[in-house]
């Protein structure tokens, strides 16, 4: 019986021993995948290179705050449940961050606040240099990846997805109503994308041709009814969304305030916002980084720098091999770094010795555009890896508000205003 019981004792400790050894296994497995797909969702873009757009959070929210001057602000993210509740999520922009508003390049100043906009985010490359909180751990209401490298309104992600916004049916009461639609792709719709409910009212922009109409002129025409439902039969539009808060317990419900009947109104808004961003890009001068420098003698340098994307072709085209420009270093937030009186004080003025176009399509965030600049004096600022502007001498030489420049100091603090900015009286 002791032999018997010994046995038992012997093969129970076995099978306990290949037992825990397979959970070792199965944790480390767990361990691993865990791993891979933490790697896969949180990632972080190095310096010098330009994430691929595919690698970064995609979400949305309404923009709920606008620090234009450092390229940040806050957004409510959109989640399900108690929308209104859910706190503001701070974001800011990569320096090669591109917003878009109206299907063109844009300035966060541009937005408007309450603006439905679409993000793709990574986590900040430098934690200990970012503008906003650095979140360890995020959820829906606060993503980690809240540095963003493309910032879009409802039609530019519509027109970059190629998407399109179906009407189906209208409900119009005392000039507000509801409007049902589905968001399709534009060439191939199936039929089966989600109705969604779209509130609008009075204020309500719509856009045919280079006119601007009102609720009143669709009902005059008899597109629109004077009051109740009307089968709007699959029309296709491009929308701009906003959020609003709706009575009757319903805490999340977009808002159209602008509609765009057609291609000319939209390229049309499209060509008013792009000559207001050349215009800011112009008396701001062109973004750019830093790949390389070659030093001479007695502070001369050969500075090869590539420009940021997502700004109109006409101004990449300003910088010609032979031209003169001016450069000068920036913090990550685009501010102009050094010199007590603006972005010219302290610069390097030079040639432009070439201008590289790289093949294929440059990834997001990048013009793929290259231009060798030579300079007498070197300033400390232009560096491999640095962010700096690039002014063309054809473009005016102007000064800026001083909250868009720091002072001689590079301190990433310096970034912000304190409350010294307001005077003691």
């Amino acid at each position: 019986m002791r032999r018997l019981i010994c046995s038992w004792c012997f093969v129970l400790r076995a099978w306990f021993f290949v037992y825990c050894s397979w959970l070792l296994v199965l944790g480390a497995l767990v361990f691993f995948w865990g791993s891979a797909f933490a790697a896969d969702e949180l990632f972080r873009p190095e310096v010098g290179v330009f994430p691929a757009l595919e690698k970064g959070r995609a979400y949305r929210g309404v923009l709920a705050f606008v620090d234009h001057a450092n390229r940040r602000g806050s957004l409510r993210v959109i989640t399900t449940g108690e929308f209104f509740r859910n706190p503001p999520h701070p974001f800011a922009m990569l320096p090669y961050g591109m917003v878009r508003y109206h299907g063109a390049p844009a300035d966060l100043r541009d937005i408007p606040i309450g603006t439905i906009m679409h993000v793709r985010a990574f986590l900040p490359p430098d934690p200990k240099t970012s503008s906003v909180p650095v979140f360890q751990n995020g959820n829906p209401e606060r993503p980690a990846e809240n540095h963003l490298l493309l910032l879009e309104d409802e039609p530019s992600f519509c027109l970059r997805e190629g998407k399109i916004w179906k009407l189906k049916e209208i409900d119009l009461q005392k000039n507000q109503g509801m409007i049902v639609a589905t968001l399709e792709p534009k060439d191939s719709g199936d039929g089966k994308a989600i109705e969604e409910k779209l509130t609008f009212d009075a204020a309500a922009r719509i856009w045919r041709g280079r006119e601007r109409l009102g609720i009143e002129d669709l009902i005059a025409e008899g597109v629109w009814p004077v009051s109740g439902k009307k089968s709007l039969e699959g029309q296709t539009v491009l929308l701009g969304l906003t959020w609003q808060p709706t009575p009757g317990g319903v805490f999340l419900r977009l808002h159209i305030s602008d509609i765009w009947l057609d291609e000319t109104a939209i390229q049309r808004a499209a060509q008013n916002q792009t000559e207001t961003h050349k215009a800011l890009i112009r008396s701001r001068w062109m973004p750019a980084w830093v790949d390389a420098v070659e030093y001479g003698k007695f502070g001369r340098a050969t500075v090869t720098a590539t420009l940021f994307g997502g700004m109109d072709t006409s101004l990449y085209a300003d910088f010609q091999r032979g031209g003169q420009a001016v450069m000068n270093a920036a913090e990550n937030t685009l501010k102009h770094a050094g010199g007590a009186y603006g972005p010219a004080h302290m610069a390097s003025r030079g040639d432009i010795l070439d201008v590289i176009k790289a093949d294929g399509v440059a990834p997001l965030g990048s013009s793929g555009i290259q231009i060798r600049f030579e300079t007498d004096l070197i300033i400390e600022g232009i560096r491999p890896g640095r962010v700096v502007r690039v002014r063309p001498a054809t473009w005016p030489e102007v000064t800026v508000p001083r909250e868009e420049y720091l002072n001689d100091g590079n301190s990433p603090e310096d970034r912000f205003p304190t409350p010294a900015i307001f005077p003691k009286y």
